[in-house]
């Protein structure tokens, strides 16, 4: 276990829940040699992300359960520096994230973005940008698996967060909601792109124009998420999952990512070049030799990822 402080400061905001009082706006993580952390001054004892890292995996978990995990500023921040911690952490593996309490996400905290336009300023405008857009592409790009464990609600960005991972476990009574449309805006955190690509164009518009909510079976069904587990669930699920991507091959695995989401956007000839180019490269992986050194001499392999 590791435990590791995030500096941020606020800056900007847009998306769907409430901020209750005496939140922390530093990451905290369990285990041992843990540096001090920043603190809320009147409440020291409750980061808005929490960060545990256990065998090569690490979760990531939203930690305002009073408001849905919806997402503020800070919260925001916090996240953005702890996944570009973690991109570049070769002891992480594999990446779970999720939420506490009864929720996923809700999305954009809305009393925090309405209370900013309110008082002049312009900085919710500017979210999309500066936290939604890279906090995608550094869950798309990210170079190690990235599972979602969908706890509960996941709506509008906290939705597209989920969308952006590599495998998608949720808990029966949970559901996913692009609830966007309601307060008069468009989609955004790349859900116009991940979304058709996980259920089709006619399921993704439907859902960007109504808002309805999808239920978890609902969502099994239509491909929008990998598998379905009993209420309470989907954290150990996905840390199962987790713990055996950790144990393969990364190397391949961020070749596969790299090649799947090339795949997405291009031509078929453009496809086999970018499978070659992947190919070729995680053949001269050390993780490639072993895998055949171990089948050889019929013992397990031992991936290291790299």
């Amino acid at each position: 276990m590791l435990d590791r402080p995030v500096s941020t400061s606020p800056t900007d905001d847009h998306h769907t829940a409430a901020t209750p009082a005496g939140e922390s706006s530093s990451v905290h993580g369990s285990g041992s040699t843990a540096p001090a952390q920043p603190q809320h001054p009147t409440d020291p004892g409750k980061p808005l992300l929490l960060i545990e890292d256990d065998g090569g995996v690490r979760t990531l978990t939203f930690n305002r359960p009073a408001a849905f995990n919806s997402l503020t500023v800070q919260l925001k921040n916090d996240l953005l520096v702890a996944l570009r911690d973690t991109a570049v952490d070769t002891s992480v593996r594999a990446v779970v994230l999720t939420g506490a309490g009864r929720a996923f996400c809700a999305g954009q905290d809305l009393r925090e973005h309405i209370a900013l336009l309110q008082a002049g300023d312009e900085a919710p405008l500017r979210t999309v940008e500066e936290h939604y857009n890279p906090l995608v592409e550094l869950i798309t790009t990210m170079p190690k698996p990235v599972i979602a464990a969908v706890n509960g609600t996941a709506a509008g960005a906290g939705a597209s967060l989920a969308y952006a991972a590599d495998l998608r476990i949720a808990d029966r009574s949970a559901k996913f909601l692009m609830a966007f449309a309601g307060v008069g805006l468009t989609a955004d955190s790349g859900a116009s792109w991940t979304l058709p690509r996980l259920i089709g164009y006619g399921r993704a518009m439907e859902m960007m124009l109504f808002g309805k909510p999808v239920q978890a079976e609902e969502a099994l069904r239509i491909g929008m998420i990998n598998r379905l587990v009993e209420d309470g669930e989907s954290v150990s699920t996905a840390h199962e999952l987790a713990k055996q991507l950790a144990a393969g091959p990364t190397t391949a695995y961020f070749k596969i990512k790299q090649a799947m989401r090339a795949s997405a956007s291009a031509e078929l000839t453009e496809a086999l070049a970018t499978e070659a180019r992947t190919q070729s490269e995680a053949g001269q992986t050390a993780d490639h030799r072993e895998a055949v050194d171990a089948f050889v001499t019929k013992r397990e392999a031992r991936f290291l990822g790299r």
